[in-house]
């Protein structure tokens, strides 16, 4: 109970702060804003750690996106800092991923056989019946295990990899990279995304919101939902993508 109290306690000063960070610019309050929702940007660099790029410039790179999002957050809007902080400070992690990634330069070499060894995976695929082994490209293109595991990890370095791209999983499951990338740490729940979502959501109307939620929250098919509500399914498709592009705008609004 006295924890509760205490957390309610600090959101109402940091709205305090936060209003008269907006109405004066000063700069000790924006610091002791910044000091007091570090811990945002610790979290978010330690779930995207252990991807190629060092802890300390993720959490650089994060820290960048806190200030941005002190900078631009406005108390009056409704939102909790932390939800509308958290794809700020993401957007700014995954960029530089992507911005990072590119500019690895990968020996020609190594580029060359990655190139003879999707190749050869296509060919051999045909051929044997079956996905190739490392021992069989290697065999394939005349080199040693070790260069072909070589290239093929260096490749992954060169040309990112899409987010959907399907891992073997346990149990018949399959994985995606955005399974593995995701992957929630134990207080991750102090970012208040459900907040977030649902203050977006508040510009939508009450059929809006029941399609939105019935698709991704209770994944009903869009036959379902149509038979329903009476309508046809191509109504549901296109209001669909009506709902998520007005909630994108809405979003893109809030971050400013």
């Amino acid at each position: 109970m006295a924890n509760a109290q205490n957390s309610q306690i600090d959101k109402d000063e940091q709205a305090r702060l936060f209003k008269e960070y907006k109405e004066t610019g000063n700069k000790e309050i924006r610091d002791k804003l910044i000091e007091d929702n570090l811990y945002i940007a610790e979290i978010l660099a330690k779930k995207y750690s252990n991807k190629g790029i060092d802890y300390d410039d993720i959490f650089q790179v994060a820290s960048i996106g806190l200030i941005y999002a002190v900078d631009r957050f406005d108390i009056d809007r409704g939102y909790q800092f932390s939800s509308f902080a958290t794809p700020t400070i993401i957007g700014e992690i995954k960029r530089h991923f992507r911005d990072k990634g590119w500019t690895i330069r990968v020996p020609r070499r190594i580029q060359e056989l990655s190139k003879k060894i999707n190749n050869a995976k296509v060919e051999l695929a045909q051929d044997l019946q079956r996905s190739p082994t490392i021992h069989d490209i290697a065999q394939y293109l005349n080199v040693t295990d070790e260069e072909v595991l070589e290239a093929m990890e260096a490749s992954k370095v060169y040309a990112p990899q899409s987010l959907d791209l399907t891992y073997d999983g346990k149990e018949d499951s399959d994985v995606t990279l955005s399974d593995l990338i995701g992957k929630e740490e134990e207080y991750y729940e102090k970012i208040e995304n459900n907040d977030f979502l649902e203050q977006a959501m508040s510009i939508l109307k009450e059929n809006e919101k029941k399609i939105l939620i019935d698709r991704y929250f209770n994944k009903k098919t869009q036959s379902a939902i149509a038979e329903e509500l009476n309508i046809s399914q191509m109504t549901v498709s296109r209001l669909e993508k009506k709902i998520l592009l007005k909630l994108k705008n809405e979003i893109e609004k809030i971050q400013g």
